[in-house]
């Protein structure tokens, strides 16, 4: 058992800001129903979530303001930017 936890940590990037943004873009991806939440690929989404997710971004991108390179900032923004319009995309389908 200890030797699976090891394998599964050699395994992880290193946690950085961009790789918790990316973990978040991913979480809200899939309360978006873009990926699978279950081994057997079953999708379910949950926009209530996944605005939770998109918000807390949000948040981070403005509590961090100023404090960010250049590359962490072009990534915060592209991801909002990408699951904002994901997110109406999907609501629409869903609420019509």
């Amino acid at each position: 058992m200890a030797d699976d936890r090891t394998e599964r940590q050699s395994e992880l990037p290193r946690m950085d800001f961009s790789v918790f943004i990316l973990s978040l873009h991913h979480s809200a991806r899939v309360h978006l129903g873009d990926a699978p939440i279950t081994d057997d690929g079953e999708c379910k989404v949950d926009l209530s979530l996944a605005r939770q997710t998109i918000d807390l971004i949000e948040i981070l991108m403005e509590k961090t303001k100023g404090n960010l390179t250049g590359e962490e900032e072009r990534l915060i923004g592209h991801v909002l930017y990408e699951l904002r319009m994901r997110y109406v995309e999907v609501s629409k389908k869903w609420v019509s």
